[in-house]
């Protein structure tokens, strides 16, 4: 694990593998130890760059204003510091958000785009919510019991669950090791709460995958669905049985579809 200064914020970071740069962003309560996985199967093929956000797992955790416009602008700085001019991106969930800013504010550094499990935002998108949200991502302080458990019954399918009822002790075990800061975290729920790229879809130029599970309990799969009709030329992938954590539910579909997809792109 690295660490830098870059925007005013000190991020840890990893980089890992080689060929063409590769970001990963992650979503709201989670870190870059999400991605681990997906990350490793990248690297025989891209330079991954995988990082924890301001206020999340081992980055600094400042008690100041969140937007997602400031977490896109450290995710370029960041990308800067390691030597990325454009770079393929993956972002999922509120990761979705940050990568979806990042390539309205900085178009030049984003040669395509992977948004999982994700929203524009705005009046028009399903509204984040809903009892399984309001147990899993509450800003008040929680035992890692208490939140890994609610995350692992939001973000997964119940079926998913009882084929794998170590996901639970795994997601409690995670928040034991590294536990969230309430502040920041109410910090960053405002932040993507208050995005809003609907009526910007537009402007976006690069290629697009969208995907996600279509019994997302967390970000409704017709999210995704605005977003593929709103990116000019955007492909949409639904996977299911598949939650909120739908590369985990369906790795090997989802490898698939993400690495046919980048394969299509590094080739033109």
């Amino acid at each position: 694990m690295q660490r830098v200064r870059t925007n005013g914020i000190e991020l840890a970071y990893e980089l890992r593998g080689s060929g063409s740069p590769l970001v990963m962003v992650h979503g709201a309560q989670g870190d870059q130890t999400m991605f681990a996985d997906l990350a490793r199967n990248f690297a025989d093929h891209f330079r991954v760059l995988t990082f924890d956000q301001r206020g999340s797992g081992l980055s600094e955790k400042p008690h100041t204003s969140y937007s997602i416009a400031l977490l896109a602008d450290d995710t370029a700085a960041l990308m800067d510091h390691v030597g990325f001019s454009a770079a393929h991106v993956i972002g999922v969930s509120m990761g979705g958000t940050i990568a979806l800013e990042l390539v309205l504010r900085h178009p030049g550094k984003v040669r395509s785009l992977i948004l999982g499990c994700t929203t524009p935002g705005g009046p028009k998108a399903i509204r984040i919510g809903g009892s399984a949200f309001a147990a899993a991502y509450s800003t008040h302080a929680m035992s890692p019991e208490e939140r890994g458990r609610a995350l692992a019954e939001a973000a997964f399918t119940k079926g998913y669950i009882g084929q794998h009822p170590e996901i639970i002790p795994a997601m409690i075990e995670a928040r034991r090791q590294r536990p969230l800061d309430p502040v920041a975290l109410e910090g960053r729920m405002k932040a993507v709460l208050a995005h809003d790229v609907y009526d910007r879809l537009n402007q976006i130029g690069c290629p697009t995958l969208v995907i996600t599970g279509k019994d997302d309990a967390l970000v409704a799969w017709q999210n995704s669905q605005l977003l593929a009709e709103g990116i000019p030329g955007a492909t949409l992938v639904l996977l299911e049985p598949a939650g909120h954590c739908f590369w985990l539910e369906q790795p090997q579909q989802s490898l698939q579809a993400m690495a046919q997809f980048l394969e299509s792109v590094v080739k033109q």
